[in-house]
C-alpha cells in the first residue's frame, strides 16, 4: 500500500485486504503455501510435509481456494493444489526480507550494547 494510487482506499477495499490478511495470518496456511512455492502437490503430499492431520489440512486448503490464494484439480479421487495468486510469493519476499532486516538490526543493537558495557567479562 505504499504506492500513491492506494492512500485512500475505501471501507470495502480495507475489509478485503484485511481479509486476505487473515488468511495468511495462520501458520499451517504459512506452511501449506511454503510447500506449494515448488509446484502442485496432492493433499496426501502436503499432509506428509507438514506433519498435520489430513483434515486439518484439507480445511485450511478450503479457506485458502475460498481466498483464491491456491487453485485445486480434481483426478479421480485425488485433489492437487498449487498456487493461484503468485503475489503470494512477493509479499512472502517482502515480510521475510523485513524480518531478516529487522532482526539483524536487532543483533546488532544488542552486540553493541555488550561490547559498550562497563560490566563486560
Amino acid at each position: 500500500m505504499s504506492d500513491h494510487t492506494h492512500k485512500h482506499l475505501s471501507e470495502d477495499a480495507l475489509e478485503l485486504v484485511a481479509e486476505r490478511f487473515k488468511v495468511l495470518s495462520e501458520p499451517l496456511r504459512l506452511r501449506l503455501l511454503n510447500a506449494l512455492m515448488d509446484g502442485e502437490k496432492s493433499v496426501s503430499e502436503l499432509v506428509e510435509e507438514t506433519g498435520s492431520l489430513q483434515a486439518n489440512v484439507s480445511k485450511h486448503l478450503g479457506l485458502l481456494l475460498d481466498a483464491g490464494v491456491v487453485a485445486r484439480r480434481k483426478e479421480g479421487l485425488r485433489s492437487y493444489y498449487r498456487i493461484a495468486d503468485k503475489t503470494v510469493f512477493e509479499l512472502c519476499d517482502m515480510v521475510c526480507g523485513s524480518l531478516h532486516d529487522r532482526l539483524a538490526a536487532d543483533l546488532e543493537h544488542l552486540s553493541g550494547d555488550r561490547s559498550s558495557s562497563p560490566h563486560r567479562r
